[in-house]
């Protein structure tokens, strides 16, 4: 398989428990695995069997963990600026979506990923589509990204009643494509289980998800939930009950849901949270551009409720950036909470180690220890936007506060380069963008759009 690799860089930031910064430290890869992370006081390189990469201006971290993403939107940038939610989808994302063929969704996989690897996102949780899902499963598997996907389930839809499907054929292609896809790909890629929300969503099709979980292992229930308030009205007016409550009423909530968004919750809603350990995703450059709000981290934080970060889809932010995710969490509830809260460190935390754990892949991903897979980024942390300082707490700001995406410089993911100087080694980004703007003519002639 892979060599056995030694990659020595000028620091480690870890994210393990202690939160150790390691210098002087090497990290060994063999076979996609983290064999060691070993002291270089007194190594011989002459009697070094595997190959060695010295990077000594670069910082080694964990790969991000975007746990939620719509890489079927990626085609879309820019096609639904500025409008409110339920606009939104109505206007522009379920048209868009309902013209999807396997063409122009797999340009838009593709370009979704290459911009997500490139940015240092080495495993996503992703909100498929609702027909051609199997391309976006495909895309995954070669591409060489972590993560989870599964098909969009919509079985009632008064606001584009052309995107939906029968709540039969919704479970039947869902149940075929998490057999055929959970754990491909030697375990890479999983399946998330993805009823769009609760409005586009009977109860039966809710349950009826929830129980077909059984028959796969470490699967996921990914939706959405209190993003915006005039959801949340339609939402009481279909089920007599707000978001978080109705999901509760149903048996949905546990530590294997993972709900993005979470903005508008009660004082009920937020402890029903913290009792089933459900995962909520903030994704606040979505939350801000779609006027949504401003979920209550913090709060949520505080009370024990396991935070993570998404980057949602790219209509509704413009970029898949951790970078931009992360600044924006921490800058957006400052004037709010303070500006001690939400620091650079627990932002780097989110994006990382708590990532991981919101997809119960801790043990696998999220921080550089013995025993966890090579999903790994190097930055360069010392560009003219960076703090001179080199001490530990500088470090966490600059993650945060000054780098982007021109900051990668590689990104390895299960041992094997994915990002070089700043290059994605998967994809050529030229031919990418090319073909990507001849399907989306083809998909915007086929939309029908009011």
């Amino acid at each position: 398989m892979n060599k056995k690799l030694l990659i020595i860089p000028k620091q480690i930031v870890t994210m393990n428990a202690d939160m150790d910064i390691l210098r002087n430290h090497g990290v060994q890869i063999n076979n996609g695995i983290i064999e060691k992370v070993c002291s270089l006081k007194g190594f011989d390189y002459e009697k070094y069997s595997g190959d060695v990469y010295i990077c000594n201006d670069l910082t080694l971290l964990p790969g991000f963990v975007q746990t939620h993403v719509h890489l079927c939107q990626s085609l879309f940038r820019g096609l639904a600026d500025d409008m409110e939610l339920l606009d939104w989808l109505q206007k522009r994302i379920f048209p868009y979506e309902n013209s999807h063929d396997e063409k122009s969704l797999r340009l838009s996989a593709q370009l979704g990923i290459n911009e997500l690897i490139e940015s240092g996102t080495t495993t996503i949780l992703d909100m498929g589509t609702m027909n051609h899902q199997d391309v976006v499963f495909e895309e995954m598997i070669s591409s060489g990204i972590r993560g989870f996907s599964g098909k969009c389930m919509v079985d009632e839809n008064d606001l584009y009643p052309a995107f939906k499907e029968s709540t039969e054929q919704s479970i039947s292609t869902t149940y075929e494509l998490a057999k055929a896809f959970h754990n491909s790909a030697d375990s890479r890629i999983k399946y998330g289980f993805a009823p769009r929300f609760a409005l586009s969503c009977s109860e039966e099709l809710l349950k009826d998800t929830l129980k077909m979980m059984d028959d796969f292992n470490g699967s996921l229930y990914h939706t959405h939930s209190s993003e915006n308030r005039e959801e949340i009205e339609a939402v009481k007016r279909k089920y007599g009950k707000e978001n978080i409550e109705f999901f509760d009423s149903i048996n949905v909530l546990s530590d294997r849901t993972v709900l993005a968004h979470c903005i508008h919750t009660n004082e009920k809603e937020i402890e029903l949270l913290k009792e089933t350990q459900t995962r909520v995703v903030h994704c606040p450059s979505s939350n801000l551009k779609l006027g949504s709000g401003i979920a209550d981290i913090p709060n949520y934080l505080d009370r024990g409720i396991a935070v993570s970060i998404g980057a949602d889809g790219a209509p509704c932010n413009n970029n898949l950036s951790m970078f931009t995710e992360m600044k924006l969490a921490a800058l957006i509830q400052k004037p709010i909470h303070g500006a001690t809260a939400m620091d650079a460190k627990i932002m780097v935390k989110m994006a990382t180690i708590d990532g991981a754990k919101a997809l119960h892949l801790d043990d696998q991903i999220g921080s550089i220890e013995v025993g966890k897979k090579a999903d790994l980024v190097l930055l360069n942390l010392g560009q003219a936007s960076n703090s001179l300082l080199n001490k530990d707490e500088n470090i966490y700001s600059d993650i945060v506060y000054s780098s982007n995406d021109s900051s990668v410089s590689e990104v390895m993911i299960n041992g094997k380069w994915v990002v070089q100087k700043n290059r994605s080694t998967i994809y050529n980004a030229e031919k990418l963008i090319s073909d990507a703007k001849k399907e989306l003519k083809k998909l915007l002639k086929r939309t029908e759009i009011s």
